[in-house]
């Protein structure tokens, strides 16, 4: 539930490690990282910035209790207003309580100890980013249980968005981020969003992800005229089209939607992508993804599909399996230990349970171990599947143990779907 009440955060010199702040000299530094903010009273640290744009920093905090939340600190307005700041905050108060949008907790001021207040958000803190699971593709495509797992979370949001009368405006592949003890995509960044037929920003979206109609209004605007109509919520839908193509493809695509022959004949090109993946994938999911992401890129708005048409696609009806690339660069409370138990432990009983508890201390050295099990038969026969009691622990024990040895093997370290291992449902992953 997020919070709209406003702390007021002070510091004194003694509350600030000195050491960690570079000298200043003549003037304020306003974008001086800070090394902790006092939220409701309790003190959160500042582990790293995790983004920096325009108008504000994304800082990771921890509190003395071990929980992580992520701030965003707005820039000074120069004009006093604030904008930004009350922008995005005001629209995440109204959209609250969607899974695949990202959590509110509260809004606080932050006085620095140069005398410089800014407004802060305090939201909840997400994973690994769409953008960065593009940079690790290395040029190949994701797997189709991936991409369709990205495309049913983000249409999701979009139709609870559109639903609630407001255009995100700047989809793209850095505000879709992964929730590890959620298990699924989520949207950041509202900063340009807004209740369509009420738009207040000229420019929007981002620049390889901008929708046809969102080109022209921007350039009106940079001429200082007036456009006949604001955009509409089928921006979004050209927005995530073109990611789920980057997502197939593993290739950015910021030069060839800025081309003439993209410009000309979008649908030719998207063909010609998933003909050149075509081996890649079995027949039937491709043909279904590639009709989905045409559906997305009419250059006409009126004939894109919406997010609710979209969700009935006949590609969300088929399963998947993980490969084992998904299950390592997505975060879950499970891990998943590979290259570990001899099918000989599995059949003698005392062995066997020498080697659970084993593997139970081992792992709880690295957080609070809720679970774990070793089948003795297919599917997973001879893995160690271990619940930690939520996805930080996970990810400090799958760091900490791959590449370990036990009983002489090296230990291969995967993450594991939590809602498929409290079915029992354990995949014959990918390989």
């Amino acid at each position: 539930m997020a919070c709209s009440s406003e702390s007021s955060v002070k510091f004194s010199s003694s509350d600030l490690n000195t050491t960690a702040m570079p000298q200043m000299s003549g003037h304020v530094e306003q974008n001086l990282q800070p090394v902790l903010f006092q939220i409701y009273g309790k003190i959160w640290n500042v582990q790293a910035r995790l983004g920096q744009g325009v108008s504000a920093s994304v800082y990771r905090v921890t509190s003395g209790h071990g929980s992580s939340a992520a701030v965003k600190e707005f820039q000074v307005d120069p004009q006093g207003g604030d904008y930004g700041y009350l922008k995005e905050s005001s629209v995440l108060e109204d959209i609250q309580g969607h899974k695949n949008i990202v959590t509110l907790y509260g809004v606080f001021t932050n006085h620095s100890p140069l005398g410089v207040a800014t407004r802060c958000l305090l939201l909840e803190l997400l994973d690994v980013s769409v953008s960065e699971l593009l940079v690790r593709a290395r040029n190949q495509g994701h797997s189709m249980w991936l991409i369709q797992h990205c495309a049913r979370d983000v249409l999701e949001a979009l139709c609870f968005l559109h639903r609630e009368g407001y255009v995100h405006a700047d989809l793209k592949p850095r505000n879709v981020l992964w929730s590890a003890d959620d298990e699924c995509f989520k949207l950041i960044d509202f900063g340009l969003s807004f209740k369509e037929g009420h738009q207040d920003v000229k420019y929007i979206q981002t620049d390889g992800y901008r929708a046809p109609e969102a080109e022209l209004q921007n350039s009106l605007a940079q001429a200082g005229l007036e456009g006949d109509a604001g955009c509409t919520a089928a921006v979004d839908l050209w927005s995530l089209g073109i990611i789920l193509l980057e997502l197939f493809s593993g290739i950015k695509l910021k030069e060839t939607v800025r081309s003439q022959e993209w410009k000309a004949n979008s649908a030719a090109i998207v063909d010609h992508i998933f003909s050149s993946n075509a081996m890649v994938y079995p027949a039937i999911p491709v043909f279904h993804l590639r009709d989905l992401i045409k559906s997305m890129l009419h250059h006409d708005p009126k004939l894109r599909s919406t997010a609710e048409a979209a969700l009935i696609s006949p590609f969300f009806n088929i399963p998947f399996a993980p490969h084992i690339e998904d299950l390592v660069l997505l975060p879950t409370p499970v891990l998943r230990l590979l290259n570990v138990i001899d099918d000989s432990h599995l059949h003698n009983e005392e062995e066997y349970e020498d080697i659970i508890e084993d593997m139970r201390e081992e792992c709880q050295k690295y957080g609070s171990v809720v679970s774990l099990l070793i089948p003795k038969e297919n599917p997973g026969k001879g893995q160690v599947y271990v619940e930690y009691a939520n996805a930080g622990d996970s990810k400090e024990a799958q760091r900490l143990l791959t590449g370990r040895t036990f009983d002489g093997k090296f230990v291969v370290a995967t993450f594991y779907p939590l809602s498929a291992y409290k079915r029992g449902y354990l995949y014959q992953t990918v390989q």
